[in-house]
């Protein structure tokens, strides 16, 4: 079973009352309980961790647990090169998901250190990006057992 790790950065876990006309309504709770439904649903086993400091995703992505991640790096993915090079030591497989569409807001957000390394990008499709992941990721393992 392929295993997923849903990494989730600062602030997200304000989801539901944070800017609710940018990042929706949905409380990160709401969204980790319908991405593990899906999941299941797909047969992939999902893992989450959020936290708002960047060393701690940083050792979360370290323990090395899980086959491909999601990533919603929130702030980071326009400052953390750090978040970036963690990601490519660990040599493992992400998508990185946006609730919002970063490229249509503050000139600030316009740097992304993920988006080149990652394998696909899902951005303004609010929490359904989250299921478009699990949903890609299904689909590309499917491909390679069907390889084999």
């Amino acid at each position: 079973m392929t295993r997923i790790l849903v990494l989730q950065g600062p602030n997200l876990n304000l989801l539901g009352s944070r800017e609710p006309e940018i990042y929706g309504r949905e409380t990160l709770e709401e969204i980790h309980a319908e991405s593990a439904r899906r999941a299941a649903e797909l047969g992939l086993e999902v893992a989450f961790f959020q936290s708002n400091h960047e060393g701690a995703l940083i050792d979360r992505l370290h323990v090395r647990d899980f086959d491909v991640a999601i990533v919603n790096a929130g702030g980071l993915t326009h400052t953390s090169v750090a978040l970036r090079d963690a990601l490519l030591a660990v040599q493992r497989p992400f998508i990185e998901v946006h609730l919002s569409d970063p490229s249509t807001r503050e000139p600030f957000r316009q740097v992304n250190f993920l988006h080149d390394i990652a394998l696909e990008s899902i951005v303004g499709l609010g929490a359904r990006g989250y299921h478009l992941a699990l949903e890609s990721i299904a689909r590309r393992e499917g491909d390679v057992e069907g390889g084999s």
